[in-house]
């Protein structure tokens, strides 16, 4: 069976590290994107080069519609998907007596309701139930998820709380239908998202601090670990939290 994998936020970071090495393993790859046309451009052409397939499909993990029509041009391009990686987030850094309604309905848009739909329209296509052939899907998740958060995070470190208690339930859900589900828990990890607090020595300096490894880690170790859960080498695990961050943080 063909291998179809679909990477939400595949323009960059974690999502476009997951594409380029997905091409190495005999996967077909689709990168949704936002707004990063030309990156997302670049990580079609890179996976090309490697002799898979690829397509870029621009799409707003905020809008229903948008992930339907994901899906759907997916499908008609690549073949049916039989792998889904929800990478797309987005992080707001502020403290609690700052938030307002309209900044955590789109935090929440995007990071949980815009992740959980996309579920459901890979399971109408992967589960035994409904005709499918079965398929994996991992959520990025966050260890934000285990401690609310670093300071100014505790709105973002909800929403991956949120993806980590859905990743239990779901997987329940459709584990005898052919569907396995996990969520990826990465700590402090250097991409697009980070990079900029991270040209900070001394927030560097304190991060790696808290680390027990003592260091950030990189888009490859945890593309890595996501790809080894959508693998058949994972074939018997479901409904678990896998931590990719350097021993968690030191107590």
């Amino acid at each position: 069976m063909t291998k179809v994998l679909l990477i939400t936020g595949g323009a960059s970071g974690i999502g476009a590290e997951t594409a380029r090495i997905a091409a190495t393993r005999g996967y077909s790859v689709a990168i949704n994107y936002r707004t990063r046309d030309a990156e997302a451009k670049k990580v079609v052409a890179a996976v090309e080069a490697k002799g898979a397939k690829a397509v870029a499909i621009k799409a707003d993990m905020a809008v229903e519609a948008d992930i339907v029509r994901m899906f759907e041009e997916t499908t008609k391009a690549l073949g049916p998907i039989t792998h889904l990686l929800n990478s797309a987030g987005i992080s707001r850094q502020m403290r609690v007596d700052s938030y307002d309604a309209a900044m955590l309905a789109s935090l929440f848009a995007t990071n949980v309701t815009g992740l959980m739909l996309c579920c459901r329209e890979a399971a109408k296509r992967m589960s035994t139930k409904h005709g499918g052939k079965g398929g994996a899907i991992v959520n990025v998740s966050s260890m934000a998820a285990t401690l609310g958060g670093r300071t100014g995070s505790s709105a973002y470190a909800a929403t991956k709380g949120a993806v980590d208690s859905f990743t239990r339930g779901f997987a329940r859900e459709v584990a005898d239908e052919g569907i396995r589900f996990n969520s990826l828990r990465p700590g402090m990890v250097l991409t697009e998202m980070t990079e900029g607090r991270l040209k900070d020595p001394d927030f560097k300096k304190g991060i790696e601090a808290s680390i027990p490894m003592r260091r950030v880690g990189a888009s490859r170790e945890i593309a890595d670990a996501a790809l080894w859960l959508l693998s058949d080498e994972a074939s018997f695990i479901t409904g678990t939290m896998l931590d990719a961050a350097g021993g968690g943080y030191r107590i």
